[in-house]
């Protein structure tokens, strides 16, 4: 199986690190990477005073960048199946990126983000948040600035088991092949007792992971979800945390908390964000 991996990009240290986390967690697998850059001038306030050619001597600028990335990305691979294309695009970050996935059949969106604060969590954060909530397609995996890889030896999935997960599984039962990793799910106790349907679903949700490494985790609820999280990624060392982005989950809704965005914003580990498949 090939794997086409999308990966958007405007070329600072943050997005390199992102290609590297992503050449290492596919060193042994054959890849196309998809580079990704779009750019687009959208301040109105100052657009009259932007000549043309300034326009089009950024443009040039932007292509040449990505074929010196390609290059850059080539030396740093050790995997001769690993290839690699550009993509240049005047089009918003987002419409680019869901029509190469369709045109490119790509199985996984990685990119970067900023963990910051006050002005800065607006510039880096929102951006990316916006593309978790825009792009349904496939999965995407966020990287920490300036992430180093580390083998994800064990990735965190939290449920509340109100859900009958399916075809979702597939993306965290395929990055879960890549280095033999564990699955650790993550059930936080709202209450005492779980419901008829949250058993079946538990239960079903064994049958689906019976051929992965995995175990189950019940978490008091003692607090935010996010500090949960990040707590129990601290205390048990979790390499990669994998939630899917549906609504009415307890995610968004039982403590009207949007758990998504805030980690979104203020990632500590990669976080991969799974689509809600629609039946």
């Amino acid at each position: 199986m090939r794997h086409h991996i999308l990966l958007p990009t405007d070329f600072s240290d943050n997005s390199w690190s992102a290609i590297l986390y992503a050449l290492k967690l596919y060193a042994n697998e054959s890849c196309t990477f998809h580079f990704l850059h779009s750019w687009s001038f959208t301040n109105n306030t100052t657009r009259t005073y932007i000549t043309s050619s300034y326009i089009d001597l950024q443009k040039e600028e932007a292509k040449n960048h990505l074929i010196e990335l390609k290059a850059k990305a080539k030396a740093e691979s050790t995997n001769p199946d690993h290839s690699f294309e550009t993509i240049y695009s005047t089009e918003s970050l987002s419409d680019i990126i869901e029509d190469t996935i369709k045109e490119h059949s790509i199985s996984l969106v990685i990119m970067a983000t900023k963990g910051a604060t006050g002005a800065t969590e607006f510039i880096f954060g929102s951006n990316t948040v916006s593309i978790i909530n825009k792009i349904r397609l496939c999965p995407i995996l966020v990287v920490p600035d300036a992430y180093n890889f580390v083998k994800p030896e064990l990735i965190a999935f939290p449920t509340d088991f109100n859900r009958f997960y399916g075809d979702e599984l597939t993306t965290l039962m395929q990055l879960t092949k890549l280095h033999n990793s564990k699955i650790k799910v993550v059930h936080i106790n709202t209450k005492e007792t779980l419901t008829e349907k949250q058993n079946y679903n538990l239960s079903m949700l064994k049958v689906y992971l019976e051929d992965y490494p995995s175990s189950i985790d019940w978490i008091p609820n003692f607090g935010s979800k996010e500090q949960i999280i990040k707590d129990y990624i601290k205390d048990q060392n979790i390499n990669i945390l994998a939630m899917v982005n549906y609504k009415h989950s307890f995610i968004e809704n039982v403590m009207k908390e949007p758990v998504i965005q805030k980690i979104g914003f203020h990632p500590v580990i990669p976080f991969l964000v799974i689509p809600e498949l629609k039946a």
